[in-house]
């Protein structure tokens, strides 16, 4: 089967300690090698993170080549990404607070309260979803007016989120529950699910927006059924025989002894979302009153590229999360370290590889987005000041991440607010007052709170390091 199964065998329940946590195919969390198991797990994790990652971009991509109206167009949904992001971060609200602890208490040998979190988290999501969905309804061209749409925009991004807004559920399931599949060491399966969704996306993306004309509503149809079908089959999978935690309406009942430790861990990822929403649309604000639209279009070419960046990170992440919690509720320490050091190597490697790319080959990535000569050349020199410091990103996602496969919550929740919320949104705002190109300003206050953001990361995670 497309997928790596864990059967738990047996558990010392005197001592706590699993005796055996066994793949299909061999491997073991508590002893097997740990390259081995990073490799098995995170490879399928970073896979589905590109496939997600191509999943939000192909609207954008067929968007931008829409004839005459796709600058306009492609501003106009790029508006629509801070709200989307909102509810991607409820999702992990819920989800990567829900899904750490899951595994920590795997590792502990309590297989039945890993499954009452899941169920917890399940019914959370639900409920969440039909709260956006309502709210999205009532107020959400008022609030893409808030997020820096223009009055050549609006109409695009109204007709996008409106229909987007319906599959909200969809969303939420999908994203939410795809963190316990991956959580229990399911990697394949995680990216299965990930891709039959994007495959879908891409299919249904060009009938519903060229051949049956539908425009801008068409692709956020074609997301929707895509993200539907997603949410069925994870649903399938929880409910089945091969699953190791399967999702039981017995545990749905919420109890805020389960769900409420779920919560204050998941608050660092809501966090590092929600506040890119906010982050979003201060770029948005900011360039739209110093460059215009055409500086919002870049704006929304530059998050995908980031996105491109952070994605794949998150994927290294994921598939690290089982091992690090695994083997820390197992006390096994020396196998934490291990793992962390091959996690951070690993993401060092690839963030430097998305820094090159960035400052010597930028039309590699732009020329995905638009062919507007004029969006191009403005996006080309705005790319090399907002990622100029991107290779550092490694070290941020991976301590930040690993912080949050160890339980630790306050420490998570204050980095998550430091790099944006105390640092980034307030320099998009003074650095203006201080350069002399407004617009170079705001692309520059990305750099420099990640610099910052970076070395103090860095530094409170080499004294968690020492302690383990």
């Amino acid at each position: 089967m497309f997928c790596v199964i864990i059967d738990v065998i047996a558990f010392d329940h005197i001592g706590g300690i699993p005796l055996q946590l066994q793949h299909s195919q061999g491997a073991n969390l508590g002893q097997d090698k740990i390259s081995r198991l990073l490799f098995q797990l995170a490879l399928p994790a970073i896979l589905a993170q590109l496939i997600n990652l191509l999943y939000n971009m192909v609207d954008r991509m067929y968007i931008g080549h829409i004839p005459d109206v796709g600058p306009n167009a492609l501003t106009g949904v790029g508006v629509t990404l801070p709200l989307i992001m909102c509810i991607s971060a409820f999702a992990a609200l819920v989800s990567m607070g829900g899904a750490p602890r899951a595994s920590i208490m795997m590792g502990k040998g309590e297989p039945q309260q890993a499954e009452r979190i899941l169920g917890n988290c399940a019914s959370m999501l639900v409920i969440t979803a039909l709260v956006l969905t309502v709210v999205i309804q009532c107020f959400g061209q008022d609030i893409l007016m808030i997020f820096g749409a223009s009055s050549n925009t609006i109409s695009y991004a109204w007709d996008y989120m409106k229909i987007y807004s319906l599959g909200t559920l969809f969303v939420q399931l999908a994203l939410g529950l795809n963190a316990f599949i991956n959580a229990q060491g399911f990697a394949r399966t995680g990216m299965l699910t990930v891709t039959i969704g994007a495959a879908c996306n891409i299919i249904l993306d060009p009938i519903f927006i060229f051949a049956l004309g539908m425009g801008v509503q068409g692709a956020a149809l074609a997301t929707i059924l895509s993200q539907g079908i997603s949410c069925a089959w994870i649903l399938r999978f929880l409910t089945g025989k091969t699953t190791t935690l399967r999702l039981q309406l017995r545990y749905a009942r919420l109890r805020g002894s389960v769900i409420l430790p779920c919560i204050a861990l998941g608050i660092a990822p809501f966090i590092m979302q929600f506040t890119e929403s906010i982050l979003n649309i201060c770029f948005n604000t900011s360039l739209l009153r110093y460059g215009g639209d055409i500086a919002v279009g870049a704006m929304t070419i530059l998050a995908s590229v980031m996105q491109f960046c952070m994605l794949p990170l998150q994927g290294l992440t994921q598939g690290a999360q089982p091992i690090i919690g695994f083997n820390f509720g197992a006390n096994q320490r020396d196998r934490v370290k291990e793992a962390f050091r091959l996690l951070l190597a690993c993401c060092m490697v690839f963030a430097g590889l998305i820094w090159f790319l960035s400052m010597f080959v930028p039309q590699l990535f732009i020329s995905i987005f638009t062919s507007d000569p004029q969006l191009a050349d403005f996006t080309r020199w705005a790319i090399r000041i907002y990622m100029a410091v991107s290779l550092l990103h490694g070290i941020q996602i991976s301590c930040q991440q690993t912080f949050i496969a160890l339980g630790n919550a306050k420490t998570s929740v204050f980095l998550a607010l430091l790099r944006k919320v105390i640092l980034l949104i307030p320099l998009i705002y003074i650095l203006p007052y201080f350069l002399a190109d407004k617009v170079f300003a705001v692309f520059l206050a990305e750099p420099v709170a990640d610099f910052i953001a970076v070395s103090t990361t860095a530094t409170l995670f080499y004294r968690q390091y020492k302690k383990l």
